[in-house]
């Protein structure tokens, strides 16, 4: 297939707002897709390359030559020039992919590169996210969405599950493949996420007064773990296989009395007097094997989900049975809880775990099954401050004492649609320290550079606390945030798991976040 193809139905899929319309693109597309092509294709319709560092920056894309009169690159060629850019290293390598790059661009039309530039950047506004994409997968399959959603929970990703469904034969054949699809220990699948309400008393109001499980929502790092005998693997909610880097884990899960589980907690580094770290100790811990740092930051698990025990799936049992289960495995490993139908009893706990440095708590329905992948209302966090998990998308010079340093911040939810929508800047809650961090970051993740501000790849996730949001006839999204402050860079989210400008709306629509009058000011 023609990489002319992908770029055609990625303008179309942009040009339209309408979800069917989108969807309808997409399946012919993927109906016309060869079998080798079918992962290359899915994952450039979702809007990443298959490579998730290719090491091209601002400067490579700046000076690149005109574009082709006909198109002429296979979509397979286009994945492999890029797999030899992203395995270049030591000496030279800038050079060498660099020319990679200009000979990638010079045989490319301008609406592949268009497409090019998007897939590189992060950056591709055509609103196909993932979960479009599975509904587009299952309608060329002939299948339920359900299942299609289902195998990609278990398989942890749409690539593998695109190519069994589209490759079966027929739609039974493709039922029965994905039906096929378990939970295989050691192969991670996409973590269950939870929405969130503005205080307990709105977490509660969805459940009608049933009991629910209330948890401790720990300042740590998310953490799944298989054991199977002896062999334990961990991986982060990207899922990336951390392993090497926390034998702490490892050893506390060897000594479960369990011979296979598959566990979803939290790890925490805590102080001697069993109080949370910084989250910035716990992150830099987990990102190193350094064997110094590791004696001197041990972390901890904290479990509070178990997914399989002993040949036994049960992310489909009700979550107070696997509670059961998790504790006679994991006892003293577990997140603290409480059981109850009692707002007041869970406000209580709230405040208590925030005062211990915990950063709220999770609401939970007793009955709810395990939705991997999927932000749903059957779990609900809730913390003690208005805050958003938002993503960089440009960063300004700093002056004065920050001469030198990337300091103000551009921040943007995540659009549905495709894109990002800006609410404002902040160079507020910086330390020294982060501020030397972001400065090598953003240098990393350049784009454009016009002197003053550096625009940057939309991958890098912060956590902002903010007093409230005000109406605002600077920003597209109408809104702006009210006195914002970085809390802490979440290298452990990616951008697809930035909030979206649906859940500030609806934060600004629900009055509870104190929004104001029309932002005229310049300093959100």
């Amino acid at each position: 297939m023609l990489l002319a193809d992908v770029a055609a139905t990625s303008m179309a899929v942009a040009a339209t707002r309408s979800r069917l319309a989108k969807r309808s693109l997409l399946v012919d597309l993927l109906r016309r897709t060869g079998p080798d092509e079918i992962p290359v294709v899915a994952r450039y319709l979702g809007g990443e390359l298959r490579q998730r560092r290719t090491g091209l920056g601002w400067r490579s894309l700046s000076s690149l030559p005109g574009p082709a009169a006909e198109p002429s690159l296979e979509v397979l060629a286009v994945d492999a020039a890029f797999e030899r850019m992203a395995s270049l290293a030591g000496s030279g390598s800038s050079t060498a992919r660099s020319a990679l790059a200009r000979d990638l661009f010079a045989a490319a039309t301008a609406d592949e590169q268009r497409l090019l530039r998007g897939l590189v950047t992060g950056d591709l506004r055509q609103g196909a996210l993932d979960a479009l994409l599975l509904e587009a997968v299952a309608e060329a399959a002939g299948v339920p969405a359900d299942a299609v959603r289902r195998a990609a929970m278990l398989a942890g990703g749409t690539e593998p599950v695109a190519e069994t469904a589209l490759l079966a034969g027929s739609p039974e054949a493709a039922l029965e493949a994905l039906a096929s699809i378990g939970l295989t220990v050691g192969r991670p699948v996409r973590p269950m996420l939870a929405s969130s309400a503005p205080d307990v008393a709105a977490a509660f109001s969805g459940i009608g007064g049933r009991e629910v499980v209330v948890d401790a929502k720990l300042d740590g790092i998310r953490v799944q773990v298989h054991r199977d005998g002896e062999d334990v693997r961990v991986y982060t909610r990207s899922l990336d296989d951390i392993t090497d880097r926390v034998p702490e884990l490892v050893a506390v899960v060897r000594g479960l009395p369990v011979d296979v589980v598959v566990l979803d907690g939290e790890a925490v580094a805590l102080d001697p007097d069993g109080r949370p770290r910084l989250f910035q100790e716990t992150a830099a811990r987990s990102a190193t094997s350094d064997a110094e740092l590791a004696a001197a930051t041990a972390l901890t698990p904290f479990f509070f989900d178990v997914l399989h025990v002993d040949g036994r799936d049960l992310f489909s049992v009700p979550l107070i049975e696997r509670l059961a289960v998790l504790d006679r495995v994991a006892s003293g490993h577990v997140v603290e809880r409480v059981v109850t139908a009692d707002a007041a009893a869970a406000e209580k706990a709230f405040a208590a775990w925030v005062a211990a440095g915990q950063e709220g708590v999770i609401v939970k329905d007793t009955a709810s099954a395990y939705d991997a992948g999927r932000r749903g209302s059957a779990w609900v966090k809730v913390k003690p401050r208005h805050t958003l998990d938002l993503v960089v998308l440009a960063v300004e010079r700093g002056s004065g004492r920050r001469t030198g340093l990337l300091s103000n911040i551009h921040l943007g939810a995540r659009d549905p649609a495709g894109g990002f929508v800006m609410l404002g800047k902040t160079f507020k809650g910086m330390t020294d320290e982060m501020l030397a961090w972001q400065t090598a970051r953003f240098t990393e993740l350049a784009l454009e550079d016009d002197g003053w501000t550096v625009r940057v790849r939309p991958e890098q996730v912060v956590e902002i606390a903010f007093d409230g949001l005000q109406r605002s006839t600077r920003y597209p999204g109408g809104l702006a945030l009210r006195f914002a402050r970085v809390l802490r860079y979440r290298s452990d989210k990616s951008a697809a798991e930035a909030d979206t400008i649906d859940t500030v709306r609806a934060l600004a629509a629900s009055g509870s976040d104190g929004t104001a009058r029309t932002d005229s000011s310049s300093d959100t």
